[in-house]
């Protein structure tokens, strides 16, 4: 029985314990009066700005969230997210003073501190107090060493100044921050800034380090184009053409989608090697492999225009055309060709019901009066008589997207 009673004592003890526990964790004494910790966060103000702040509504966000607020005036969270959404406004003023003044508290902890800081920061970056945002951020770092968001911001703050070398250290630090994380996005961080000390150390005239540069972007990211691009560059500056052709295909077959940019230097430099066909085979490579590839059609067009055959051009131009009617490149070279084959009606009539038919994809476009759609360029509505064109209704659209706003 005595057993009994001590177990049931210790029983209960354990459960006042937790229960003073949890209400010290909930309530505080100011002012002589107990303050629910949790009130501010369970009000419906609280709720319902999260919703408004998730739905991208920022003014009624802060509107709700400056009422809760109001109900206890030690909600840390609640002030830092109100400064954050100053800021996203681009009251930057506004949303220094909030964070400033939640510096000034005396009993924040470390980590509490470093959150603010980080706050500020981002306060001065928005801004444009670099020095300032520079300093938040180092003092972030002393305070949570860890801290990746203080990593990453003071890494762009560099790069913004173009101090490629010591974004490219900061970067390191950041990935040896996750040693299990995906290796793609870092490495095609780091192959970014190795191509831009690389592109500094060409404009210095040391063009070994710049080759080594560019080399070290490709083996990080086998997609950075721009890295193939100077590399090959250097390579035919240095006497090479055979080495930056190669440079250059393997950006072509890395990146067919971006193989354009490679174009012009191909073009130019196969000749070089006595092998100017190549270049058309290479074309026609890309758009078997890619049937909607319209600048290797264009690209292609040029090229057998150059020689001569310009009625082979015109067909490839309209092919390209035909999947990309936007291009206002595309519609150059078609006139350009159809001046050199001297403008016969026929394949003007051609072009023409052609791009009548694609120029905008018969994307309905709708009346600026009664919203009636239509798939003409310029037409008159059926309903209310309103002549209407594409541009217009451009124009009525950006209008209502204002007044919206």
């Amino acid at each position: 029985m005595g057993d009994y009673g001590a177990f049931l004592a210790a029983l209960v003890a354990l459960l006042l314990g937790l229960a003073v526990g949890k209400a010290w964790e909930r309530y505080k004494l100011r002012d002589g009066r107990w303050i629910d910790r949790r009130k501010a966060r369970q009000s419906p103000h609280y709720i319902i700005g999260l919703n408004f702040l998730v739905a991208g509504q920022i003014d009624l966000a802060i509107e709700e969230l400056t009422k809760a607020a109001g109900l206890d005036a030690d909600a840390l969270e609640i002030h830092m997210i109100l400064g954050n959404l100053y800021r996203e406004k681009g009251q930057v003023g506004r949303a220094v003073n909030v964070h400033q003044a939640l510096l000034q508290r005396p009993r924040l902890t470390q980590l509490e501190h470093a959150h603010v800081l980080l706050c500020l920061g981002l306060d001065f970056r928005s801004g444009g107090f670099i020095d300032r945002a520079h300093e938040a951020f180092k003092e972030v770092l002393r305070l949570d060493p860890g801290n990746r968001y203080a990593l990453m911001n003071l890494q762009k703050l560099h790069e913004e100044q173009h101090q490629w070398q010591e974004a490219y250290q900061l970067q390191q630090q950041v990935a040896a921050l996750d040693p299990a994380a995906d290796p793609t996005r870092t490495n095609g961080v780091l192959a970014f800034l190795e191509h831009a000390l690389g592109v500094d150390a060409q404009r210095a005239g040391d063009l070994g380090e710049a080759a080594r540069r560019f080399q070290a972007a490709v083996e990080l990211d086998p997609h950075a184009v721009p890295a193939y691009l100077n590399l090959g560059d250097l390579r035919l500056a240095q006497g090479d053409p055979a080495q930056a052709i190669a440079t250059w295909e393997r950006a072509v077959e890395v990146s067919p989608g971006r193989a354009y940019l490679a174009f012009d230097r191909l073009q130019a430099t196969y000749p070089i090697v006595q092998a100017p066909e190549r270049f058309a085979e290479m074309c026609r490579g890309l758009i078997a492999a890619s049937p909607q590839d319209w600048r290797a059609r264009l690209a292609l067009a040029r090229h057998v225009a150059s020689r001569g055959l310009d009625g082979e051009a015109f067909e490839l131009l309209l092919q390209a055309l035909s999947h990309n009617p936007h291009a206002l490149l595309i519609h150059q070279a078609v006139w350009d060709s159809l001046s050199r084959l001297g403008c016969p009606h026929e394949l003007i009539d051609r072009y023409l019901t052609l791009t009548r038919d694609v120029i905008f994809y018969l994307d309905p476009h709708i009346c600026t009066r009664c919203r009636y759609r239509s798939t003409e360029f310029l037409w008159q509505c059926p309903h209310c008589h309103e002549w209407n064109s594409f541009v217009e209704e451009r124009i009525a659209t950006a209008r209502d997207e204002e007044v919206s706003d």
